[in-house]
Formats: C-alpha cells, sequence, structure tokens
C-alpha cells in the first residue's frame, strides 16, 4: 500500500466514487462551473462539509522529497483528493478540465459536460425532460453561447430559418436551443426585458426569466440572440398574442384592445399587467451590449405579423 493510501485508510478519507458524486452534485448546484480546489476556495469547503470531514481530515499534508533538488514538498490531502476525483470525472467526459475551460470561458474552472448533466439527473433523480429549463452550463452548450455572442450583428438580416425543417439531430438540435435561451437570459441579466422581474427557484437550478422568440419557434424562427428577448412567463406570454409590441426604438406599443378588456381582467390587484409597468414611451431593459440587441427586422417582423393581425 503506498504512503498516499495509507494516510487516506488511517483518516478514513471519502473513497475517490462518493468524491466523484459529490462534485458532479456541487457542480450541479453551481450552474454547472466551480473553480479549482485550490486554498481558500469556497468549494473545497463546501464539499468537506457534504462530508463531515474534520479538521484534521480537512487540513492533513501528504509530504513527499524532491529527488533532484532533495527538498521537501508539502500537499495537502484532502484537496489532492478533489483534485483526482475531478480528473477522474475529466477521463470519463462528465467534466471539462480548467484548460479546456480557460479557453472557451478565460476561466480556469471545471465545467460539466452534456454527459455529466445526464449523469448527475440520475443521481437527483430529476427527469431528463426538465433538462432544458435549467440554468445548468455545460461545456458544449457554452460553446454554442460563445458564438452566438460573438456573432457580428448583421445589417441585413433574415430572423425565419428556412431550412429548420429539416434540422439534422434532434440532440443538436436542443443544445442550440439551450444556447439560446442561456445567451438571451444572460444578456439582459436574467430580467424580464419589460417589468425588470429578475428571480430564481428556491433550490438556484431555475431563472423565472424566459428567453422568447421575437418570430416564434414554431414558425421557424432563428435561435439567434437578435431574435430573441427576456421575458418573465406572463409577458412571454403577453408578448406572443400580441398585446404588446416593441418599435424600433426599443420603446413598448400596447394593443389599442386593452382598453375594451371586460372590468376585472388582466388585474393584480388594482395594477395592469401591462400598463402598471409601461410609462408613456418608455423603452425596455436593453443589454448592455448593443451587438445583442433585438433585430429591426425581427422587431418589425412581430409588428405586423402578430401585432397587427
Amino acid at each position: 500500500m503506498s504512503y498516499e493510501s495509507e494516510m487516506l485508510k488511517s483518516l478514513r478519507m471519502p473513497v475517490r466514487s462518493e468524491v466523484e458524486k459529490a462534485i458532479l452534485i456541487s457542480l450541479f448546484k453551481h450552474n454547472g462551473i466551480i473553480k479549482e480546489f485550490g486554498i481558500g476556495e469556497e468549494i473545497v469547503d463546501e464539499i468537506a462539509n457534504y462530508f463531515g470531514l474534520t479538521d484534521e481530515q480537512r487540513s492533513a499534508y501528504l509530504e513527499t522529497i524532491y529527488r533532484k533538488e532533495n527538498r521537501l514538498k508539502k500537499s495537502n490531502l484532502w484537496h489532492r483528493l478533489l483534485f483526482r476525483g475531478a480528473d477522474s470525472l475529466a477521463k470519463e467526459e462528465l467534466v471539462s478540465r480548467p484548460t479546456e475551460t480557460l479557453r472557451l470561458t478565460d476561466k480556469r474552472e471545471w465545467m460539466l459536460t452534456e454527459k455529466g448533466i445526464d449523469t448527475v439527473l440520475k443521481l437527483l433523480n430529476i427527469p431528463g425532460s426538465k433538462k432544458e429549463f435549467l440554468s445548468t452550463k455545460s461545456y458544449e452548450v457554452q460553446k454554442i453561447v460563445k458564438k452566438l455572442n460573438r456573432s457580428k450583428r448583421p445589417n441585413v438580416y433574415n430572423p425565419i430559418d428556412k431550412e429548420k425543417k429539416t434540422r439534422k439531430k434532434l440532440i443538436e438540435s436542443k443544445m442550440r436551443k439551450r444556447g439560446f435561451r442561456i445567451a438571451v437570459i444572460e444578456a439582459y441579466n436574467y430580467k424580464c426585458a419589460l417589468c425588470g422581474m429578475k428571480i430564481n427557484s428556491p433550490d438556484n437550478l431555475q431563472w423565472e426569466v424566459e428567453a422568447a422568440h421575437i418570430v416564434p419557434h414554431r414558425l421557424y424562427g432563428k435561435d439567434d440572440i437578435w431574435n430573441g428577448l427576456a421575458l418573465c412567463h406572463l409577458h412571454h406570454w403577453a408578448f406572443d398574442v400580441g398585446w404588446f409590441t416593441l418599435l424600433d426604438n426599443y420603446s413598448v406599443q400596447i394593443s389599442s384592445k386593452i382598453d375594451f378588456l371586460p372590468h376585472g381582467l388582466g388585474k393584480f390587484g388594482e395594477s395592469d399587467f401591462l400598463r402598471s409597468f409601461v410609462k408613456t414611451e418608455s423603452k425596455i431593459f436593453l443589454p448592455e451590449e448593443i451587438e445583442t440587441y433585438p433585430h429591426k427586422n425581427s422587431l418589425n417582423w412581430h409588428r405586423e405579423n402578430i401585432f397587427h393581425q
């Protein structure tokens, strides 16, 4: 038995398979991303707390001698165990290594892969059907998000994807849809462009805000950020059915039909579901980057085909 194995056994440290599961679950609860396992990182103590490690287990060090330099090297046993577990997960393609994530996000982090998310969903008994609604990131979907965010804004833009009917693979289509969703809600800082609502679920796994297609998905609207808006559930529905639209300067125009709603409809007590949030010529909350603003061609399509119908 090696020196390291003897220490792990004598200190009754968690077995690697259980550490791997804990890392996957922690990644999932942290939106799919955690930092490297360095001293002072919150995730190191969080997983240690999960196992109920003692101070001795957390602070134990391995001591090895560098033969060439004849110097002592000390490494924290718990950090080493975490790294070994994450490294094993990377070999199984359940997570991306920090060196890989760095090239994608400019940050040294461990990130779940699509295979990793599927594994965690099974561990936590979460139906796979909920995957598309989670805020959890994956390495593959983040590639799509990066591509969407870095695409150059076109002057001439057709928001309709004529080839959507013959999309090759269902899995690729679902990942593209999730990439669109994450790119849009991140651009709007996770809040509704109309009312500013920003809230997530108690378990932090889902944001209330949705990525709305301006040209609807069912009518082959593109999964581009220029064809997207971040809207809360209520105002997403209101936009889709034509209760309001946006002008080219991003000001809100409410349907005149709202004046004919029967008394008591569309009310939160004394507040109106649209007019309470919209003042004369008020504009929506827009992303920080102009490149990610909704394209005027998409807005024009919505006015002509949804709002004025």
